[in-house]
């Protein structure tokens, strides 16, 4: 039979449910309603950078309710029409409407950016704690194979993968990932190979705590600022990346919707007669580039602890 409970004497269970409830509340919202509002007052370009992002990515999610017109929409004209209230940006010799199409282009930026980008920098930070925590030969051979694949830039290695693939967004997407691979397992590795150093990695070995397991939960977690400060900054590079081999004519393929066709295409055709066509895609693709650097650097000031108080 339970004791009674003395009147106006809490419980010990409530007493404990109280003080989780506080702990949530603390590290909840109105922490990170604090993060945010510290960063930025600190950090005006970041947040600037952010703003670009974040207007990219309400464009791209709601492309359907924003554009006037449909990506495909038009009739053939064979010339392009100036830019006029019902087209902003005018219209390509197809009568498509290029603010329409910008719209719908952002989906296919933020797509390959995102998926090439979260795909390579996690597959790298795999790999870089996998090699700083086993060491000898699997260090060995990891880093032999992370030196091939770094020793081609970024664009060269793209090409050749997309131009051994074929073009297509799929494609664009592997031919972006590979290179981003070996950059961030580098960096991981690096960041690893001081936590596998601390004592209570070696008092987990001790007990015999599986390799997976201290991997998982003792280096990632340690290593995860540098790896958020690379995927964020190779957001930027990936987009250009997709923009360059859309260009080049080995990227998204027509009719789909692609800054980087968008300039290839009528933009360079007409550049003469109707500059819009190229400045309204190059526009994006620089303000898009840019915003996520601002926002990679800040992000990276702001994880890295001596710059905190700056």
């Amino acid at each position: 039979m339970t004791a009674p409970v003395a009147a106006g004497i809490p419980r010990r269970r409530d007493v404990e449910d109280s003080a989780h409830k506080r702990y949530l509340e603390d590290r909840g919202w109105p922490r990170a309603r604090r993060a945010i509002g510290t960063f930025i007052r600190r950090r005006p370009l970041g947040t600037a950078g952010a703003a670009v992002i974040l207007v990219m990515v309400v464009a791209a999610v709601f492309a359907d309710q924003l554009a006037p017109y449909g990506p495909q929409e038009g009739t053939f004209t064979g010339l392009p029409t100036e830019p006029s209230l019902q087209h902003f940006f005018g219209t390509d010799p197809f009568g498509r409407d290029v603010f329409s199409r910008l719209i719908y282009g952002s989906r296919t930026a933020l797509l390959v950016g995102f998926t090439s980008s979260l795909v390579g920098s996690t597959l790298g930070l795999i790999l870089g704690v996998m090699s700083a925590y086993f060491g000898g030969k699997v260090d060995e051979i990891i880093q032999r194979l992370m030196d091939v694949l770094i020793s081609f830039p970024l664009i060269v290695l793209a090409i050749a993968i997309v131009a051994a693939l074929g073009p297509g967004t799929e494609k664009v997407i592997v031919a972006i990932t590979i290179p981003v691979i070996p950059r961030v397992a580098r960096v991981t590795r690096a960041s690893g190979l001081a936590i596998v150093q601390m004592p209570y990695i070696e008092a987990a070995r001790s007990v015999g705590v599986q390799a997976p397991r201290i991997m998982r939960l003792h280096i990632a977690p340690n290593v995860f600022a540098p790896y958020l400060i690379m995927m964020t900054a190779f957001l930027g590079q990936a987009i250009l990346l997709e923009a360059t081999l859309s260009y080049l004519g080995l990227g998204v393929v027509e009719p789909d919707p692609a800054w980087g066709n968008m300039l290839r295409g009528q933009g360079m055709q007409f550049l003469d007669q109707a500059p819009w066509l190229a400045i309204a895609p190059g526009v994006a693709i620089s303000l898009a580039v840019f915003g996520f650097n601002l926002f990679g650097d800040s992000l990276r000031d702001a994880l890295d602890p001596r710059l905190r108080t700056a």
